[in-house]
């Protein structure tokens, strides 16, 4: 129980291939129709959950429909209309900032560079990441969110700490090629089995190759405190 592979290559591909057969349909839970939409909806799920984000944009998405209605939005409405959403006054400042800066220099679309995006209020590496590869299907990187973060520690695929570094670590570790299903697959498993404080080992399919089983480690290497 609870021992790696002998490489953390080797580790890789077995956690894809075996969330693969248990997630065969992992994709994106955001509801969207469209490059706008899903930047939009992205910047709402930061510390939120796609399913609360979700409940919101369904009427938010039918009182602006594109870029100029955000920007030409009061702010304060905007935030009544994301009331709910975490953090929702500050979000509906980068909503406005980033339906302006669209109509100002992009004609009111969607850019399709990591430059570009994140150049916009409110959007990071992370966020630039899920437009590029949902909305212009391009890859350029892997999507570090809490549990993606949570398990490539926890699983012993990286010992760095920060998205951007664990991002670089897993991008030099795992085929191109699995970057964007990776980010899936980890969050269908943390959602669904490896939850942050009482992760279900016993019904892990990973559970024989995870160096923090609660089964076999005192340790979760996750936050690198005892169990």
């Amino acid at each position: 129980m609870g021992t790696p592979l002998a490489s953390r290559e080797a580790q890789a591909t077995e956690v894809v291939d075996r969330l693969s057969a248990e997630y065969p349909d992992a994709t994106i839970s955001l509801n969207y129709t469209n490059r706008l939409e899903l930047l939009v909806a992205v910047v709402l799920s930061a510390q939120c959950t796609d399913e609360r984000v979700n409940e919101v944009t369904a009427d938010l998405f039918e009182t602006y429909t594109d870029a100029a209605d955000y920007a030409a939005a009061d702010e304060d409405e905007l935030a009544d209309d994301i009331y709910g959403i975490t953090f929702h006054n500050n979000k509906a400042g980068y909503l406005k900032s980033m339906g302006e800066t669209l109509v100002a220099e992009h004609d009111g679309e969607v850019p399709d560079t990591m430059a570009e995006l994140t150049d916009l209020s409110g959007v990071g590496r992370k966020t630039a990441n899920v437009v590029l590869q949902h909305g212009h299907d391009v890859v350029e990187g892997i999507v570090v969110d809490t549990h993606v973060q949570r398990l490539s520690r926890r699983l012993g695929l990286t010992t760095e700490e920060t998205p951007e570094r664990i991002e670089a670590d897993l991008m030099d570790l795992v085929p191109e090629s699995d970057w964007q299903q990776l980010t899936h697959l980890l969050i269908s498993h943390g959602r669904a089995t490896c939850d942050a404080r009482n992760p279900d080992c016993e019904d892990c399919v990973l559970e024989d190759v995870c160096p923090s089983s609660k089964l076999d480690s005192d340790v979760d290497l996750a936050s690198g405190e005892a169990w």
